[in-house]
């Protein structure tokens, strides 16, 4: 019987057929180990030399990584095998042999790994963050459409700027000058006005010239608007979907974000109501004595753990050396490879810290919140914060000048915990005519290609509201991945193209 990894606990006691791939291949005497994963689930595979296995327990002995094979035997269940079942394998064939597989269990750097991306797909790490994230999507769209929005599908060409000019990316549309979208906003909010609540997905492009870990310059995001609503009813809805999704996620993936590594408590907290400060108040978090403590006894840590650190390199060159068996090696190279990141990483925090608590201390009403200045908000609570009513001078001319206070607007970013920063940002849009035009002209752009986002207010304009997601800065939040570069399939940054 054909069946899957995944379902092998359905057929305990039976022989099963499975397909996949080879993941580790190690011969012991007259026993052959194969760990094979088949895109659904790991499995250990025993051969067991005798004389149903003669004719092919050689070929068993010397199958290459990757190597795709089909494999027959009986399924038993064991807690200590990976997945948790083996199969006493009764019959085997070679589909396709893969010879000289560039990704060995030796470790390799992460350019290495970056330019074999197409493969490095393979590896488990990646393959679980990878099924994560189709499992985001889905709870997303899932939110979305159980809760009455209608799916809009906004374009890629855009005429004109969605956020800041200095971030667009030009393309020749048939000798006219258009743009890739940076955002499906302005358009999905005409659908707003038709269906109330709407919901567009999709990928966006901003041509920042960052090399951080923070940035893409093409990335995916989900975006709704609602129709009659305050900042507050934008705000409500940003809170329930992230509980959700995180929710979903720690449904089906609790033993995946495990392997990675994550901190489920952490996760475990994220429940309503999260923190609400305005601006100003962040602001004055900057400047007080709890960001300097943090940064003060982040600084003392890292730099403990770099001692730490290298105690444990100097350690592992050596088991490297005098260990007698390969897999020993190997097993000591990786961690070797592991800490040396590590260190790297920490030793550049180490180095930034300085600038980051000057900058905090320095920071000025009228200024953008910083990277630096998000990862000390949200280190400071456990659950994600609304910081809202940002300065106008640094925010978007579509945003609504608050009625209380024309210095700011009623926008808000959510910062998500454990100094993750921003996955969220969004606000009430301006519904009034004369305001958003003086606004476009403030920021210096053309009136024209705006005139139709300015029918929206000419004819029977309401209070709305959204904002945007951005799913792989959720993606990397949940599974506890630094870089964003991991969280999509084939990440694209500045300088980096292939494959």
């Amino acid at each position: 019987m054909d069946t899957t990894i995944l379902q092998l606990a359905d057929h305990v006691g039976k022989s099963v057929t499975l397909h996949g791939w080879v993941l580790r291949n190690t011969p012991k005497g007259k026993l052959v180990f194969v760990t094979l994963r088949d895109g659904t689930g790991y499995c250990q595979c025993i051969i067991e030399r005798n004389e149903a296995t003669e004719s092919f327990f050689d070929e068993a002995k010397h199958l290459t990584q990757e190597s795709a094979v089909e494999v027959t035997g009986t399924v038993s269940a064991d807690e200590r095998a990976v997945g948790g079942y083996e199969l006493r394998v009764s019959s085997l064939k070679t589909i396709g042999t893969a010879v000289d597989y560039p990704i060995t269990p030796k470790p390799h750097g992460i350019d290495f790994l970056m330019k074999q991306r197409h493969l490095w797909f393979r590896s488990q790490r990646q393959y679980v963050i990878l099924r994560i994230r189709a499992t985001l999507v889905d709870a997303i769209r899932r939110y979305f459409n159980d809760n009455g929005f209608v799916l809009i599908d906004t374009p890629i060409f855009a005429p004109a700027a969605g956020e800041e000019t200095s971030t667009l990316f030009s393309v020749d549309y048939f000798g006219e000058p258009v743009y890739l979208a940076q955002t499906g906003q302005l358009y999905v909010e005409t659908a707003c006005m038709a269906h109330r609540k709407v919901y567009c997905f999709g990928p966006t492009f901003r041509a920042e010239k960052s090399k951080t870990r923070r940035h893409l310059t093409e990335f995916w995001m989900v975006e709704p608007e609602i129709a009659f609503a305050t900042l507050d009813d934008v705000i409500d809805l940003a809170e329930d979907m992230t509980c959700a999704l995180v929710e979903r996620v720690l449904a089906d993936h609790r033993a995946d974000l495990e392997f990675l590594g994550r901190d489920i408590a952490a996760l475990e907290r994220i429940k309503k109501p999260f923190h609400r400060i305005s601006y100003s108040e962040a602001a004055d978090i900057l400047r007080g004595p709890q960001a300097k403590e943090l940064l003060e006894q982040g600084l003392a840590d890292k730099t403990a753990e770099v001692k730490q650190l290298t105690r444990k390199i100097e350690e592992l060159v050596e088991t490297g050396k005098t260990a007698k068996k390969k897999w020993q090696q190997e097993k000591a190279a990786q961690e070797e490879q592991a800490a040396r990141e590590r260190r790297s990483e920490l030793e550049e925090e180490i180095t930034n810290i300085p600038k980051h608590m000057q900058l905090a201390a320095e920071f000025r009403w009228g200024s953008d919140l910083g990277g630096s200045d998000e990862t000390i908000i949200s280190r400071l609570h456990e659950r994600p914060v609304f910081v809202h009513r940002y300065p106008k001078g640094v925010k978007a001319f579509y945003m609504r000048v608050d009625r209380q206070d024309d210095r700011v607007v009623e926008n808000f970013d959510m910062l998500a915990p454990e100094g993750v920063g921003e996955i969220i940002g969004g606000s009430a849009r301006e519904e009034d005519y004369d305001i958003l035009r003086s606004r476009i002209h403030e920021e210096g752009l053309p009136q024209e290609p705006y005139e139709w986002y300015l029918d929206l207010r000419r004819y029977g304009s309401v209070p709305h509201g959204g904002f945007g997601l951005g799913v792989e800065r959720t993606v990397a939040w949940i599974c506890g991945v630094k870089h964003l570069r991991e969280t999509i399939p084939f990440p694209r940054m500045m300088g980096k193209i292939y494959p």
